[in-house]
């Protein structure tokens, strides 16, 4: 392959790659705002610029281009030398700090990108000490441009991703540059506000302050956050996104780069859709229909009564007729498995199913290549994949594979089915009128996160855990399996499904659950179940939880006493 050096260090490189790409994928910092990977490349924020000498065709001698250039529009070439720490190339980098700082507010104690900001942190690095712009600043305002988004116009430093943004990869075009000179700003069109479906990128795009999160603003300094690797728990895409948390609460959800499933983006309703998770509408506290509330000091002692009950309600089902297992395609293949471990230990025959699955529109695929799912489940395969294995371990099944929803409830009257474990856990209410209808009728054990009108009628609720409460793994809509890892701890005394799967298991059978109860302990667990290979082997394990911390020294008030 090619080499160039940059900055002094030997690089290998494809042709046709930009220098600035070869610098930043090999952990290379160059200053710049306006290149962003995805977008086209304008070279207009001019930070990027350095000092290039590439050979003479003729004498084969390196030789100096006499202007700096800029790295995110030069393309590598073979035996090509860049820097951007010679003189000219930092003096460069100044004056272009200072320029941009001339009109802005200069306000990040009050600024939400505080912390995350490119103009802080370059500024900090080379921008000048103080300031030599004497006249007054233009002072633009602020903008409400959307229903999720504000735009502070005097932040901004028009490097025009957002624009490109909203021309290039949604194709709506609602933000466009009005203005010429220091009176250049980025606005909407009139009566066009920015409401795509993907709008909430702008921000995550945004390298300052002036595209903020409605949701977000004024919430938190993004120092005491901790980041954590997860999977869109709502639709079947499979995004990867950092779920942004401290002291045990949810703040926001960004995108988590990956090229292969879904590049650099999300959309709003994963972005925005994890409410629920901090809802008041959260059962919080297992109880059973006609006993007294459980102690909730004694939360233990509370579970270990309640999944007591609950499985001598299994037990009498499966002697008096047949057992069945709704699981939902919001859980994920762990919670699967140890449910329907659980169930079938007590009834082999027992009619296994998928909860309803749903699905708005059709998928739609953007210009860029990233897909809106219509199906609103993350892991409705990876669920089937799990009961169907299952089903083909028990020899005396006289009942076939898992069911969809519809035929499940088809099912229960034939089967004899009066007893069943029913699990939720989708981000709204969904029981419908068929459903409840259902399941109303006979003996329920419900496994659920929210309140629904099937919760007063339940012999036993167990609450459970969202997805961002727990380890697992889903299968999205083109057969990956990824790991996402837990956030925050369960609210109250909320557990996992795989937690309750094992409690189950345990009471039904009499033997105790030996080792650790971890997704990962499962999975290898799993390994001996014929079908589940992808689900114990072939998974996209995420990075760990990274801590941010600010770099402002602490001093101690006692000490300045």
């Amino acid at each position: 392959m090619p080499t160039l050096t940059i900055n002094g260090v030997s690089l290998e490189f494809e042709k046709g790659q930009s220098i600035i790409d070869i610098a930043l994928k090999n952990g290379i910092e160059i200053p710049h705002y306006c290149y962003h990977p995805a977008l086209s490349v304008p070279a207009n924020c001019r930070i990027c610029l350095a000092e290039i000498s590439q050979p003479n065709p003729k004498t084969g001698q390196l030789e100096l281009i006499p202007k700096l250039m800029p790295t995110c529009h030069t393309a590598a070439a073979e035996g090509m030398v860049v820097t951007t720490e010679s003189v000219k190339a930092i003096a460069n980098q100044k004056a272009v700090m200072e320029l941009l700082l001339i009109n802005h507010p200069v306000d990040c104690a009050v600024c939400d990108q505080a912390g995350e900001c490119k103009l802080q942190d370059y500024s900090h690095e080379i921008g000048r000490g103080e300031s030599r712009f004497d006249e007054d600043k233009i002072k633009n305002p602020k903008k409400d441009v959307g229903p999720h988004v504000l735009l502070y116009s005097d932040r901004c430093i028009m490097c025009t991703r957002c624009v490109r943004f909203t021309e290039e990869v949604t194709k709506t075009g609602e933000l466009l540059v009005e203005g010429r000179g220091g009176t250049e700003m980025i606005d909407v069109f009139p009566g066009v506000p920015l409401d795509n479906e993907l709008s909430g990128n702008v921000v995550d795009l945004c390298p300052v302050g002036a595209l903020l999160d409605k949701d977000f603003l004024f919430q938190q300094r993004v120092w005491f956050l901790k980041q954590t690797a997860s999977v869109d728990g709502l639709t079947a895409s499979g995004d990867n996104i950092w779920i942004d948390h401290h002291d045990g609460r949810v703040y926001r959800v960004k995108p988590r780069e990956n090229p292969a499933v879904n590049q650099w983006w999300i959309t709003d309703e994963v972005r925005y859709g994890w409410k629920f998770v901090h809802s008041d509408a959260r059962l919080t506290m297992p109880a059973i229909r006609g006993a007294a509330p459980l102690d909730v000091a004694r939360p233990d002692a509370a579970w270990r009564e309640a999944t007591a009950r609950a499985a001598l309600t299994m037990r009498e089902g499966a002697k008096g007729g047949r057992l069945a297992l709704l699981a939902s395609p919001m859980l994920s293949c762990e919670d699967a498995w140890a449910l329907a471990r659980a169930v079938l230990a007590v009834d082999p025959c027992a009619l296994l199913g998928v909860g309803p699955v749903p699905i708005s529109g059709v998928d739609r695929t953007l210009a860029g290549g990233f897909t809106i799912s219509a199906e609103k489940a993350p892991n409705a395969r990876g669920v089937r994949r799990v009961l169907d294995a299952m089903a083909k371990m028990t020899p005396s099944r006289t009942t076939g594979p898992a069911l969809d929803a519809g035929a499940f409830l088809a099912a229960l009257t034939a089967s004899g089915a009066g007893t069943v474990v029913a699990t939720g856990n989708y981000p709204s209410d969904w029981v419908t009128d068929e459903m409840f209808r259902a399941l109303s009728t006979r003996r329920l054990v419900l496994i659920d996160t929210l309140s629904t009108r099937l919760t007063p009628l339940a012999e036993v609720v167990l609450p459970s855990a969202t997805w961002i409460e727990k380890d697992g793994c889903f299968e999205n809509r083109s057969g990956r399996v990824q790991c996402f890892s837990r956030a925050v701890a369960p609210v109250e005394c909320a557990r996992s499904e795989t937690e309750i799967g094992i409690a189950l298991h345990s009471h039904s059978t009499g033997v105790a659950h030996a080792g650790a109860r971890s997704a990962a302990a499962l999975r290898a667990a799993m390994r001996g179940t014929a079908g589940l290979e992808a689900v114990a082997a072939a998974v996209d394990a995420p990075a760990a939880t990274v801590s941010r911390a600010s770099d402002m020294p602490r001093v101690s008030l006692s000490a300045i006493s």
